[in-house]
């Protein structure tokens, strides 16, 4: 786990970049807050309000980037307002939340910036329970809220606009075109609703103060996940990440917590952590938010052991909370969600093959590195699919089996075709009819797999020893060979009765 935390391949060191950039942003802004005289409360709203615009901000485009971030207070500031007017009406308070809940996990069908906003909008009324915001400090907090996304927008839009230069590649979601309780978005809100009300009401009779961390750990089991062996398995890390961020808390915070120079650097480090984990292992990224919490805690006074054993007991409520909903309630099964994946996989290794294919043939208009990082998007949207069926607790070893050869296989084209593309962008490499002919054999492969076409079909091979060897084609062949045995060995996991994931 640590090793696929900090040794996990880094394409262009995004994540090195995401998470340093995260360091700057959020601490200008909290540093802002500070030179102009906000209180420590806002201060943390508003580093917290810069910390979702640069985590939960991931429009495909820069200028999709740019709107939503403007758009964020336009959602987040009415709820804060919201939860503020409420705080001294439990009832309603409580009802409200389970609607914003509600309707932040329904806006994830408007793609990446409906998630965004939904989000921002959870945290907002999240934040208000965590800093027992009342009215009269919402003038303050408004102010720290906007100069924070500010001071974040000119890190991430001006200072360092990475994704200017670099592909980055934009989250996958599959296509959620049905309607009413089919939609997955729609079963998403519902289960999710119910389980923030179960840990709401558990939350309670374990605490009227602290009773807002159930519900986050149920929302954030939600965020990513689509079937319930995601979420079971979501869950289950969450939980150890806190609890092992409270061990560490215990060495770190408590002691430290009055030093404000150790602080800063034990939050600083933590940020870094949530962001450069967060993409490799959810466990890692709890614990990194774990030990920032106590720190904060620490300096609004009220940090104690038991307090730390409160977070964990309403942590592990929470991710209760959200298994029971998603075994429950419109349960959207593991197979189907695995299947719709890993065929989206292999149409995008086909893809990529044609990419390249026409940069060879001298088409100025084929992108392969643009398809190779939708296609590495993709694997991650795989592997968080096919987690529940490779955790070690999973007593089925025939489809852990099975699911691992497919893991280790897609790994295989997804390197093949990252070189097939290298290849391709040399100005030297050069096309030949074995080319053509090895791409239509990948086509094949995949249309196989996929049934989009009859097994049977095939194109002709051609007698590739005939053929002269123009620059750089014996290098593609190679890839392209590689990449159709890859192709060829899935058939043995995928072509088997219930495929990878029967029943699950």
């Amino acid at each position: 786990m640590l090793k696929r935390a900090f040794v996990a391949p880094d394409p262009g060191r995004i994540r090195l970049r995401f998470a340093s950039r995260a360091v700057l942003g959020i601490g200008l802004a909290v540093t802002l807050c500070g030179a102009v005289g906000h209180s420590l409360e806002a201060a943390i709203a508003g580093g917290l309000a810069a910390l979702l615009a640069l985590f939960t901000v991931t429009d495909p485009t820069v200028r999709g980037q740019a709107v939503t971030t403007a758009l964020l207070p336009v959602v987040g500031l009415p709820v804060l307002t919201l939860a503020a007017l409420l705080h001294d009406a439990p009832a309603a308070r409580d009802l409200a939340f389970l609607a914003v809940v509600g309707a932040g996990v329904y806006a994830r069908r408007w793609g990446p910036r409906g998630h965004s906003l939904g989000v921002f909008g959870f945290m907002a009324y999240f934040s208000a329970q965590f800093l027992h915001t009342v009215p009269d400090q919402l003038p303050e907090l408004y102010a720290a809220v906007l100069l924070s996304v500010a001071a974040s927008a000119v890190v991430r839009f001006g200072v360092w606009c990475y994704e200017r230069r670099i592909t980055v590649p934009a989250p996958a979601a599959l296509p959620d075109a049905a309607t009413g309780l089919a939609r997955i978005t729609t079963r998403q809100a519902v289960q999710a609703t119910a389980g923030a009300a179960f840990a709401l009401a558990a939350g309670q009779v374990l605490s009227d103060q602290r009773w807002y961390w159930a519900v986050g750990a149920t929302w954030w089991v939600f965020v990513a996940t689509t079937s319930r062996g995601e979420t079971v398995v979501r869950g289950f890390r969450r939980f150890l990440g806190t609890v092992l961020g409270i061990g560490l808390g215990f060495a770190l915070a408590v002691p430290l917590h009055h030093q404000p120079v150790v602080v800063a650097v034990v939050v600083a480090l933590s940020l870094f952590g949530i962001f450069y984990t967060a993409a490799v292992s959810y466990t890692w990224m709890m614990l990194a938010v774990t030990v920032m919490a106590s720190m904060l805690y620490g300096l609004l006074g009220v940090l104690d052991t038991g307090l730390l054993l409160l977070r964990a007991t309403e942590t592990a409520v929470g991710a209760l909370g959200a298994v029971l909903a998603v075994l429950l309630v419109l349960p959207v099964t593991t197979h189907s969600v695995t299947e719709a994946w890993v065929e989206r996989a292999l149409r995008c290794v086909h893809t990529c093959t044609a990419e390249a294919a026409a940069r060879l043939a001298g088409s100025e208009d084929a992108d392969p590195p643009r398809r190779v990082a939708e296609l590495e998007a993709i694997l991650g949207r795989v592997r968080l699919s096919l987690a529940p069926l490779v955790h070690p607790l999973n007593p089925l070893r025939a489809r852990k089996r099975r699911a691992r050869q497919v893991l280790l296989l897609l790994d295989d084209c997804a390197r093949e075709v990252r070189g097939l593309a290298s290849v391709a962008a040399d100005p030297e490499a050069s096309h030949d009819i074995r080319l053509a002919a090895a791409c239509w054999r990948v086509e094949t492969a995949v249309e196989a797999l996929t049934e989009a076409a009859p097994a049977s079909v095939r194109h002709p091979r051609l007698d590739e020893t005939k053929v002269a060897d123009p620059t750089g084609a014996e290098h593609v062949l190679a890839h392209l060979h590689a990449l159709e045995r890859a192709l060829l060995d899935l058939a043995v996991p995928l072509r088997r009765p219930g495929r990878i994931a029967a029943g699950a």
